[in-house]
């Protein structure tokens, strides 16, 4: 019997992300001119405030030094700030700016209409699906997907 990669299930699901992923991404891209650990980064300081390189890193599945780069392209953009963390000197804290708040509102409406989307291209599908993400996921992941 000879190993079937397409039925594989982490093969499928790999696939199956970074193509939902790519076609996100063309949106944010269009819109912002952002990458994708640009729009992670942004993304998760929306939904954090001020937090480390070392917690984005953590929470997005990026190697610190992207994230790094991805955080000095958004503070060069203005759309991020660095500063002292506030428990640990050796840590920077980063933060939105005032138009990263502004450009993670337009964004974030593209984000609602294409996850409207996906819901719609999933149909009754999609509640199972949420719920099998989530046990795949883990316990420690439960709060990611509403």
């Amino acid at each position: 019997m000879s190993f079937d990669l397409d039925a594989f299930l982490p093969y499928r699901l790999a696939v199956a992300a970074a193509q939902v992923s790519r076609r996100f991404a063309a949106r944010y891209a269009a819109e912002a001119g952002l990458t994708i650990p640009e729009w992670r980064v942004l993304a998760h300081l929306s939904g954090s405030g001020a937090v480390s390189v070392r917690d984005i890193t953590a929470r997005v599945n990026l190697d610190k030094s992207i994230v790094s780069r991805a955080a000095s392209r958004l503070e060069g953009a203005g759309y991020l700030r660095k500063s002292g963390h506030g428990t640990d000197q050796r840590l920077v804290a980063l933060e939105l700016t005032e138009a990263g708040r502004a450009l993670m509102d337009r964004l974030g409406r593209i984000a609602e209409a294409y996850q409207a989307e996906l819901l719609a291209e999933l149909g009754g599908d999609a509640p199972a699906f949420r719920r099998a993400l989530l046990k795949l996921a883990g316990p420690d992941r439960s709060s990611d997907l509403p």
